[in-house]
């Protein structure tokens, strides 16, 4: 009747090593971007379709769904720096990190949950980047291209925020206005107000993409920014040109034309690239009214839902949405949606050789 005392000894022994391999094995799935969710139970707007389930919304609901930038927008006045970019100047990888510790930018403070990202920005990836990735461990390369990339995104959304206050606040006929609508492709000239519904087109083009997703596609598209085009032209998400000034491809398809990848001055100037060719281009219609359905029922705008929208992205469809998604949990890069951005001075790195 019953076990001896050795084996119960065993088993308990058997149990707690079960329970070390499950803490361990937890910590490495929370080594990007801090602990995973604690609960799998379904919630509205399950990203398993991109069907939206309207949920019984209160004031403190409304403000808890609105996104991080968007309560940052709340505080430009007060936290946006005027402060012109300090350079600082990089001599290796370890450099990097003990920057990234004085910031408070690390695995350590994200865990403890501080979602305050730095203002970095950066002119170009390293010529040394792509033979570095390949000697340090995945983990770490992950975490670099993360913390680097983060911060450029939260820009780019900062600036198409303000974007998007001119629009709701201007006067149909101002210059400011007539000039984004002119960018986001709503008009075709200024010399001519905008008119209310072309204010309310320009609204449902002129808002944020998650950095969840910007990080997932920016890591697919550029292989961890190793790829050719982008240590040569900054292209981190695989845009076409056609203008005859794109890298050509070694593979070209001559049944598209004279094509090439679009280069960009810098990283951030293809992460602002990227979003504006979500945000205007035909291909990415169903994305851009997903995103205003969701806000008109206050609902998060999150990677996982959006990226159901990109089966004309790439020709593999389906599966390079699949692809997308899995990258976005795996790495659990929605706890970046939560992010902000700091109120200090910007800092411009710059490599040892640049």
């Amino acid at each position: 009747m019953g076990e001896s005392m050795s084996n119960k000894e065993g088993s308990a022994m058997n149990l707690n090593i079960g329970k070390l391999i499950i803490a361990l094995l937890l910590i490495v799935t929370s080594l990007y971007w801090g602990k995973p969710w604690l609960s799998d139970s379904p919630k509205a707007g399950d990203t398993s379709s991109n069907e939206i389930t309207p949920v019984p919304v209160t004031t403190s609901d409304k403000v808890a769904n609105r996104s991080s930038a968007e309560n940052v927008l709340t505080q430009l006045s007060q936290n946006h720096p005027t402060e012109v970019a300090k350079d600082v100047r990089l001599g290796s990888l370890d450099e990097l990190m003990t920057l990234f510790d004085s910031l408070n930018y690390n695995t350590q403070s994200w865990l403890e949950g501080n979602r305050e990202v730095p203002r970095l920005t950066f002119e170009r990836v390293s010529d040394s980047w792509h033979k570095t990735s390949n000697e340090i461990p995945v983990q770490q390369k992950k975490m670099v291209f993360f913390r680097l990339m983060a911060p450029l995104i939260l820009v780019a959304n900062e600036n198409i925020l303000l974007e998007r206050k001119v629009i709701e606040t201007a006067q149909l006929d101002d210059k400011k206005l007539q000039a984004i609508a002119l960018k986001y492709k709503v008009l075709k000239e200024t010399s001519v107000p905008l008119d209310e519904n072309q204010r309310q087109a320009l609204l449902e083009r002129v808002d944020i993409t998650p950095p969840s997703l910007v990080l997932a596609q920016a890591a697919e598209e550029s292989g961890w920014a190793t790829s050719r085009f982008t240590l040569e032209g900054n292209a981190f998400f695989g845009q076409w040109d056609f203008s005859g000034n794109g890298m050509v491809p070694k593979q070209q398809r001559k049944e598209l034309g004279n094509y090439g990848l679009a280069r960009f001055d810098s990283p951030l100037a293809s992460v602002e690239g990227y979003m504006l060719n979500l945000n205007t281009h035909n291909a990415y219609l169903s994305l851009r009214q997903l995103r205003a359905q969701l806000r008109q029922n206050n609902q998060a705008i999150t990677g996982p839902l959006l990226a159901g929208t990109l089966d004309k992205y790439s020709e593999r469809g389906q599966a390079y949405i699949d692809g997308i998604r899995e990258m976005i949990r795996y790495n659990q890069l929605e706890q970046v949606d939560e992010a902000y951005l700091s109120g200090s001075a910007p800092l411009h790195l710059i490599g040892k050789n640049q």
